[in-house]
């Protein structure tokens, strides 16, 4: 089969987007594709032309020859490399992230001059302003940023590679006893119950609540579809005896399937009337969020592991979950016992053997 245009070296078109497109291979051996700012076919073989020659110079070189281009000038095209990547929150963070904080420090110094040295001195005068799951984000910026810039053949190495974070603490455990749940629901309005239950029962997020639509809703299958999470990768929520209850009691009797099942309430709405339900019945330093907390908690001291809950609320890192080993000590020590029905023979040890 003969090889398409993009496959070899050389300059096409694409039907689906006018201009001239180039193929080559860079440096480090990776095809890289790229549609040039080019009038004219001669433009276009020209600017292949340069990129190729920058390949034979790295290559015999040894190594990716300096830029010019500030680190500001590198976070713009950053920026709108990510802007068609991720989720629009996301970008706004990362463009915080860049323009706020990065750029004032990095910006002005040329890219290729950024060495691990001053990684290191921003990691350290911002430990005094922010907290450390906040500087553990900018440094996951920063190194992906340097590490688009190789990708980039702009800089041969990530000087943020290696650079470690500040250590974050334990996340933070609040939960309800049954008790302190009654009195809430009783002081929450009438409107605001439902979406308390549903956290209760299942574990989402407020965000993930609030985008529910009646199609995501698989009662036969007894699950909810979640396919706008945090994570950005849909999972399922699995119905209980409450959260049956929950939906039952908002199903409409005509209802559309592109309806959602909380319309006209905005997040704020729910957070403040929430704060001033937890003000009424009496309970402090407990936040909307704490209700995923109070779900996971009481499924691990009801015997459920750690694997199991970090798959329920969509954690992709498993030290997520972790934070909730604690509360079931007994279910732990009865987990080791189960050894016992393997290892039946007795070991035969000298005595002294500690010795």
């Amino acid at each position: 089969m003969p090889k398409k245009p993009r496959d070899r070296d050389g300059i096409y078109t694409r039907p689906d987007r006018p201009g001239f497109w180039g193929s080559w291979i860079d440096s480090s051996g990776r095809r890289r594709r790229r549609m040039f700012k080019a009038h004219t076919l001669t433009q276009a073989r020209a600017l292949l032309a340069a990129e190729k020659a920058r390949v034979e110079k790295a290559l015999t070189l040894g190594y990716v020859p300096p830029t010019k281009d500030t680190f500001a000038q590198i976070a713009a095209r950053y920026l709108k490399h990510q802007k068609a990547r991720v989720k629009e929150a996301e970008f706004v963070r990362q463009q915080g992230i860049v323009n706020k904080h990065l750029n004032p420090f990095f910006g002005a110094l040329k890219i290729a001059d950024v060495r691990r040295p001053a990684v290191q001195s921003y990691i350290t005068g911002r430990s005094g302003e922010a907290a450390p799951g906040t500087i553990v984000k900018e440094l996951n910026t920063l190194k992906h940023l340097f590490s688009m810039a190789v990708e980039w053949e702009i800089i041969p190495l990530n000087p943020a590679q290696g650079v470690k974070p500040p250590r974050v603490p334990a996340g933070r455990v609040r939960y309800l006893e049954p008790g302190e749940l009654r009195g809430l629901m009783e002081s929450c309005p009438p409107w605001l119950r439902p979406i308390v239950g549903l956290a209760l029962a299942s574990g989402m997020r407020r965000g993930e609540l609030l985008k529910l639509r009646w199609s995501d809703v698989d009662v036969p299958r007894g699950r909810i579809l979640l396919s706008h999470t945090k994570s950005g990768e849909p999972r399922y929520a699995y119905l209980n005896k409450l959260s049956h209850q929950v939906i039952e009691s908002l199903a409409p009797r005509e209802q559309k399937a592109t309806a959602k099942l909380f319309p006209s309430v905005t997040p704020a709405q729910v957070t403040v009337a929430f704060i001033r339900a937890c003000s009424a019945a009496g309970i402090e330093d407990f936040s909307m969020h704490d209700l995923r907390h109070t779900a996971a908690s009481w499924m691990r001291m009801k015997g459920a592991d750690i694997h199991t809950i970090a798959l329920l609320l969509g954690h992709k890192d498993l030290r997520m979950a972790a934070r909730y080993s604690h509360l079931s000590p007994g279910f732990l020590g009865e987990a080791v016992r189960t050894l016992d029905d393997v290892f039946t023979d007795p070991l035969i040890l000298e005595p002294g053997y500690e010795k």
